[in-house]
């Protein structure tokens, strides 16, 4: 491969800044992450702080002298004065996590259907191609992705259930009805009030829900299960079934706690009581809606838990933790859902919905095919998946990377079949009788250097697209063919 260029577009660096917002860590601990952390060490020290103050009142209170009321006045005003600092630090919580939201839906969403659909694929695509696929750094990258990733997923599998209507949650239902008049697809472009709305009473909930799902990891007691009593352990490996039972108990624990006490009802600004009545009410829906998200997302079976389950157990594959990571068996992702759906913890129709969102190969999947123009002499080319919605599940919508075993940052779309595609063994068959020395030249051509070839397959399924998308030029796998 040509030398690296160093830098990137604007739209990767987008993309990394709010994946440092979210699950970042920093001097400034400024991301949702650091927040939550920052709120569970405290709030052993608040509880006992106003617990204290609730007893010195009740004290005092039964002691009648002018001392006495006067230091009863005093406390009285420390406990207000305590309280509202809580309530602002709980509204700045909230604001900053609903404008995380909003950044991310102003990255994933378009003027239409289909604009949203390519950039949502754009968004998912360069979340995977940054996070690397082997290394020490694979369970810690992928960790600090998963938020972000999945909730974009969600965002795009909540547009299909609108659509065909397939989670009647009465929530849901109430928001849909405010839009029912317009074409959901095209709701944006046909009335963007109303897009607007759906977008702050119904998105910005859900994408809070899916960055806030796995919180009560980062609670101290988590820590302790992940991490062992002296917190030598590593923290990525598979945990013994009771651990992780416990761990489960700690998370939704710690993460319904932090919802509603860590982040709650934004605090309304105005003069106007009506105004002010009909905000908190909206907001307070909305909380609910956000709680009842995360309390059946545990054991969705048929109901709007799924929204999160089924995008969180997809997440968790194409961008594992675990030891057993392994880069060319993530096509193999909807085995699992699909495991989960037929033991009835899932919905079959949401996983199918799922599945025709994305297909067998995840966003920025590096795929290897024959090309349609072979002659006499067999070749393969490299290309990345780069849309969603294929019309065959097993199918990808691809950006060429290659063209004639060269290296190229402007290829054209194409649909790479599954009789051209080498992940299936019947078209590596195909290749069964070239010989060592052709396959070797190919692989002298594809890859940068000696010791790269050393690694690869002869005859490869896929390929790890990261070195390559590591130069600017290439990173504008999405940029519309002219």
């Amino acid at each position: 491969m040509s030398k690296h260029v160093t830098g990137d577009t604007k739209f990767t660096e987008q993309v990394k800044i709010l994946l440092n917002k979210i699950y970042g860590r920093s001097p400034l601990k400024d991301s949702v992450l650091e927040r939550a952390i920052a709120y569970y060490d405290l709030e052993q020290f608040s509880d006992r702080k106003l617990d204290k103050l609730e007893k010195d009142l009740a004290n005092l209170k039964q002691v009648d002298s002018a001392k006495s009321q006067e230091k009863i006045v005093n406390l009285e005003r420390d406990q207000r004065e305590y309280l509202q600092e809580l309530r602002f630090e709980r509204n700045d919580r909230s604001q900053h996590l609903q404008q995380i939201c909003r950044e991310i839906i102003e990255l994933c969403e378009g003027e239409n259907f289909t604009e949203t659909n390519r950039k949502s694929a754009q968004l998912l695509g360069t979340i995977q191609l940054l996070a690397p696929t082997e290394g020490s750094k694979v369970a810690l990258i992928n960790e600090l992705s998963k938020p972000l990733y999945k909730g974009v997923l969600t965002l795009r599998l909540l547009d299909e259930i609108c659509v065909k209507k397939l989670l009647p949650d009465s929530y849901l239902v109430q928001e849909l009805a405010e839009v029912s008049m317009f074409n959901f697809k095209e709701l944006r472009s046909e009335n963007e009030a109303a897009y607007r709305q759906f977008i702050d009473r119904v998105k910005v909930p859900v994408l809070m829900a899916a960055i806030l799902q796995d919180i009560g990891n980062y609670h101290p007691d988590a820590h302790q299960i992940m991490f062992g009593i002296d917190g030598k352990k590593d923290n990525f490996r598979t945990l013994e079934i009771e651990e992780r039972k416990a761990l489960l108990q700690v998370n939704y624990r710690e993460t319904l706690k932090y919802l509603l006490n860590g982040i709650g009802v934004p605090m309304y600004l105005g003069n106007s009581k009506t105004e002010r009545d009909n905000f908190n009410k909206v907001e307070t829906d909305k909380l609910r809606f956000i709680k009842q998200l995360l309390k059946t997302s545990v054991n969705p079976k048929l109901g709007i838990g799924n929204l999160l389950k089924i995008p969180q157990i997809y997440t968790s594959i194409v961008l594992s933790t675990k030891a057993s990571y392994n880069y060319k068996l993530l096509p193999k992702v909807y085995q699992a859902l699909y495991q989960n759906a037929e033991r009835g913890s899932c919905s079959r129709d949401i996983v199918d919905t799922l599945y025709q969102i994305t297909g067998d190969f995840p966003q920025g999947f590096g795929v290897v095919y024959i090309p349609s123009d072979v002659d006499q002499e067999l070749r393969y080319e490299y290309a990345i998946v780069s849309q969603l919605y294929p019309e065959n599940a097993n199918e990808p919508r691809c950006r060429m990377a290659t063209r004639s075993l060269t290296f190229i940052g402007y290829g054209h779309d194409l649909v790479v079949k599954k009789t051209c595609n080498l992940y299936f063994v019947e078209t590596a068959k195909t290749f069964s009788t070239i010989s060592k020395e052709r396959l070797n030249e190919i692989l002298e051509l594809l890859s940068s250097n000696y010791l790269e070839r050393k690694k690869l397959d002869l005859l490869p399924r896929c390929w790890q697209p990261g070195e390559y998308f590591s130069r600017k030029d290439n990173q504008k796998l999405w940029n519309r063919i002219r």
